[in-house]
């Protein structure tokens, strides 16, 4: 499984298992924004972490915001997922010389203590918003559920993506697996078949549901750009170059835009 979603359903156990894999996106944002490997690194893991979370979403056009507020020199990471699998972010540092090419990156000192929140939201509305200290807390504490996930990438030191995967394991209320059970067992090593790593899970019994294309995507447009300097007054754009560049924090892309235009 590459750049795809997979929702799983072991009947037996009545466990759901959702495997998720975004290297493509973040191989994509990690050289839009001209990250160094461990922003990149970060980028990836919570990249997959979003597109695990919104498989929940469900209307055309609702969004799933994961933003993580940081006291390490990260800074902090925002990404997001709609719900037809596209996906975009950024984190708040791009290089970080004390910790780029010094092997795998230690979230303790690049990202120090976070603070997250999730918000599921359409045009003018949330649907629903919650905030923990972690992932894990989110699951078991913000929506009161018996789930676990993990997350893994692997990236080099020329910031290639080789892995950008996340897997979310869910009891359900009826299931005879306890609450103190380990749902996610030896899962080290996400980049095998889903197949190989239900396996390794303990659910090989498990029946695949549903599969979701995931990819890069971003709602900025030279259109979009335009607007932001019409909002501006008559006075204000005088005073701007004939052209002038427009960068968008969440992808990277750059827009040159005509100052002169109406």
């Amino acid at each position: 499984m590459t750049n795809a979603r997979e929702e799983w359903y072991d009947p037996e156990l009545k466990v759901s298992i959702i495997i998720a894999d975004v290297t493509d996106a973040a191989q994509k944002l990690a050289a839009g924004h001209l990250c160094g490997p461990t922003a990149a690194h970060f980028m990836s893991e919570y990249l997959a972490a979003a597109a695990l979370l919104a498989a929940e979403t469900s209307e055309p056009d609702e969004t799933l915001i994961l933003q993580a507020k940081c006291s390490g020199p990260l800074g902090g990471i925002n990404v997001e997922c709609s719900s037809g699998g596209l996906l975009r972010g950024y984190t708040e540092k791009k290089i970080l010389d004390d910790f780029d090419g010094m092997g795998k990156p230690d979230p303790r000192k690049v990202m120090g203590e976070t603070r997250l929140q999730v918000v599921r939201s359409v045009p003018g509305r949330i649907i629903s918003q919650g905030i923990a200290n972690t992932l894990g807390g989110y699951l078991t504490q913000s929506l009161q559920r018996n789930a676990e996930i993990r997350l893994e990438a692997s990236v080099s030191d020329d910031v290639e993506i080789l892995e950008a995967r996340g897997v979310l394991v869910e009891a359900l209320p009826d299931s005879p697996v306890g609450k103190a059970a380990k749902l996610i067992k030896g899962a080290k090593g996400l980049a095998v078949s889903s197949r190989a790593l239900l396996a390794k899970l303990g659910y090989p019994h498990a029946e695949l549901k549903k599969t979701t294309p995931l990819a890069f995507g971003c709602r900025c447009s030279p259109a979009r750009a335009r607007d932001m300097l019409a909002a501006l007054s008559e006075g204000e754009r005088a005073e701007l170059p004939e052209t002038v560049d427009i960068t968008c924090h969440m992808c990277g892309k750059t827009y040159q835009i005509s100052t002169k235009q109406p």
